[in-house]
């Protein structure tokens, strides 16, 4: 389960934001997480809320945007959304495909008190 891991980074992260802060809790922590990292939302958040129990981060919501796979054609030159990490062009059949999204794993914000 890869979402523990993650889960102890993103509450490393808020932690490292409480102390530079000196602020008192986490409210809200903002993730934006690609397609492509098969990350399942309701098991990072079941991981991360285990972890952050008893810390400035308990209670703390995570706000999970998923981004999409997106592939761009070299041939061709379409952008198109893939769909079963089947990176072939739909328009041509090239499979030279280039990903403009879908692979990111990041805070975008965290909101403390």
């Amino acid at each position: 389960m890869h979402e523990m891991a993650i889960a102890e980074g993103i509450l490393n992260i808020a932690l490292e934001t409480v102390a530079k802060y000196e602020a008192a809790r986490v409210l809200s922590i903002g993730l934006e997480i690609g397609q492509m990292t098969e990350v399942e939302p309701e098991s990072l958040r079941f991981c991360f809320s285990v972890l952050a129990a008893g810390s400035a981060a308990e209670g703390a919501v995570l706000e999970i945007r998923e981004i999409p796979l997106v592939g761009h054609c070299i041939s061709c030159r379409k952008d198109f959304g893939i769909e079963g990490f089947r990176f072939i062009c739909p328009d041509c059949g090239s499979a030279g495909v280039e990903i403009l999204s879908g692979r990111e794993l990041r805070v975008g914000h965290l909101e403390v008190e």
